[in-house]
């Protein structure tokens, strides 16, 4: 099946830069390149992109840097592919706001799966429940969540932007107030792969929705359980 999703590589290796296009470019993928931090930002200045592929070991900027940078300013998806094997690299993106990170060398098949459902679930193609037959949005302590735009928007009216695990992860705790929801369960809903850390990712998910509401009750910790959305619903 083809895929018209534009992904930008930014890659300093210029051998392993024309193998990814070329690679994603057969499996239906759309493509744009750059070979420093300074390309990427002019090129995402310049073209819409679908998701950023995005080394750590660049020329003139660090990709965690870079991450940070796009995830300040919008909710592009973001894939970390790198030679960093380490668990601290992995968490250190993850925790940023990086919505996969694999480590090169890779297989290329697993990587195009992994783009496919990044993006079906962005581009609004997955699954979700729902908490009302007509809800489009849910209303907690001055926040709105719309389930449509997939967007928070604090109680000042600033949108607050949320990777898209962020985004999957608030909106499976706001579909079920009350409920108390395992990690699993809420691994299922950012539906991450068994390669990637489980428990521990739901946590820096957490970690990173409490810090961008700056209302740790939001989340609950329920010890031994998992999670429960703790907030007042209006509306």
């Amino acid at each position: 099946m083809n895929d018209t999703s534009h992904i930008l590589i930014v890659e300093d290796d210029l051998f392993v830069q024309s193998l990814l296009a070329a690679f994603l470019e057969k499996e239906g993928f759309r493509t744009s390149r750059a070979s420093s931090g300074k390309e990427m930002l002019a090129m995402l200045d310049q073209v819409p992109v679908d998701l950023v592929l995005l080394d750590l070991n660049l020329p003139d900027e660090d990709g965690l840097t870079l991450a940070r940078l796009i995830r300040a300013r919008s909710r592009l998806p973001i894939v970390v592919l790198t030679a960093r094997e380490g668990r601290d690299s992995r968490l250190a993106a993850l925790e940023i706001g990086a919505d996969d990170y694999l480590v090169k060398p890779f297989d290329p098949e697993e990587l195009a799966l992994r783009l496919r459902n990044l993006l079906s679930r962005t581009k609004g193609g997955g699954p979700a429940e729902r908490p009302g037959a007509d809800s489009k949005a849910v209303r907690f302590e001055g926040f709105t969540l719309d389930l449509a735009n997939r967007s928070l928007t604090a109680p000042d009216g600033q949108a607050i932007a949320l990777s898209p695990g962020e985004y999957n992860l608030m909106a499976a705790l706001a579909r079920a107030p009350g409920r108390v929801l395992s990690r699993g369960h809420l691994l299922d809903a950012v539906s991450r792969s068994e390669e990637s850390p489980t428990e521990r990712l739901i946590d820096v998910l957490v970690s990173r929705l409490r810090k961008k509401t700056n209302r740790r009750h939001l989340i609950a910790t329920v010890p031994g359980l998992g999670y429960r959305f703790g907030a007042r619903l209006e509306g």
